[in-house]
């Protein structure tokens, strides 16, 4: 469980070091379908920009500084990222909001509440502004772990909406695994590689890498449970403690419950299989023998409401969870839990509820 952890956190190392263009090439796949979506030529990002500047009745040397960044005949390769670059520069100079965001990104972030971006909600903005803007804070967003803003800022955009469509899907994809929600971020995954042949490089080594991650995690599992603890603590190093952390860390009780109802199940069956097939031993037990194997446990479904400290379960409670699970699998994996338990009481009792 430790080295699942590990995995984990190197995803998100990954992500980081993807989204500022440090990941060595990767071996790329052959697409044998059509694509949902296409990255633009730079004359087509062009045109865009310039029709934008037409509409945006800009003072004389404003329009100029503008359009000399978006030169006829420039046939240079760009990917998506630099062309979406260039866009947020060219926005920068029409627009002191969009100057004020950018600037507000490239100061040292201290949180926990990002730069401020409300103005992006405008309906009256041109498209080609919002969704771009949108799209870059994102990306600044994912690079500071705040991936449920990620999703809030992206929700309602299409690849065929904004300059760079694998850099949409890319950082929707690496959102939706950060937050451990493996389906919408496997579906994300697929569209995205539809198109491998037009990926950065970088984006396509941690797409990969998420793939093969994803084709191993099971609901339920103790790697499911694991992430999910590691997304609490994430949370709680960032300042979120509110409802959407209770709830997460109710489910996470929840799973862990019924894994050690399960194991108690199996336990019974094993414990009657053997009453079944042999007569019962008078001997006593030997003092070496786990307590909990004396009797099938009762699980009670703890209601543990909205206060904090909602890892602290009672010792003798506590102990008989993880020797279940140390009988199971691994010891890594009680040790895991009896840190998580101890971590978690400890972040809880020095973070204030939202």
């Amino acid at each position: 469980m430790n080295n699942m952890i590990a995995t984990h956190s190197r995803i998100g190392l990954f992500v980081l070091l993807a989204s500022a263009g440090l990941l060595t090439p990767f071996a790329r796949a052959e697409v044998t379908f059509e694509s949902s979506w296409e990255l633009p030529s730079y004359d087509q990002v062009r045109t865009r920009m310039l029709a934008w500047l037409d509409s945006a009745d800009l003072p004389k040397d404003v329009d100029f500084q503008a359009r000399s960044m978006w030169p006829a005949g420039n046939l240079r390769a760009s990917d998506g990222t630099a062309l979406l670059d260039r866009a947020i520069e060219t926005f920068a100079v029409a627009d002191p909001r969009a100057q004020a965001l950018i600037d507000a990104c490239n100061r040292q972030y201290v949180g926990p509440v990002p730069p401020q971006a409300d103005w992006l909600d405008d309906a009256s903005l041109p498209a080609v502004l919002q969704n771009n803007l949108r799209l870059s804070y994102a990306r600044w967003l994912a690079q500071h772990t705040l991936y449920d803003e990620v999703l809030v800022v992206l929700a309602e955009l299409q690849p065929e909406d904004v300059i760079d469509p694998a850099g949409l899907l890319f950082y929707q994809m690496v959102a939706y695994h950060q937050l451990v929600e493996p389906d919408k971020s496997r579906l994300t995954l697929v569209q995205l590689l539809e198109n491998e042949e037009q990926l950065p490089r970088r984006y396509l080594q941690v797409a990969q890498l998420l793939q093969r991650d994803l084709a191993s995690l099971k609901d339920e599992s103790l790697d499911h449970v694991a992430r999910r603890m590691n997304d609490v603590r994430r949370r709680l190093e960032i300042g979120r403690a509110g409802k959407q952390v209770q709830r997460i860390e109710n489910g996470v009780v929840d799973s862990l419950d019924r894994i050690i109802k399960k194991l108690e199940q199996q336990q019974q069956q094993q414990q009657g299989g053997k009453m079944g097939g042999a007569r019962q031993s008078s001997k006593p037990m030997q003092d070496s023998q786990l307590p909990s194997m004396r009797a099938p446990m009762k699980v009670e479904q703890r209601n543990i409401g909205n206060q904090s400290g909602w890892g602290d379960l009672p010792a003798k409670e506590r102990e008989q969870a993880l020797q279940q699970i140390g009988r199971e699998f691994p010891a890594h994996y009680r040790e895991l839990i009896e840190q998580y338990f101890r971590e978690l009481a400890d972040e809880t009792s020095t973070s204030p509820s939202n």
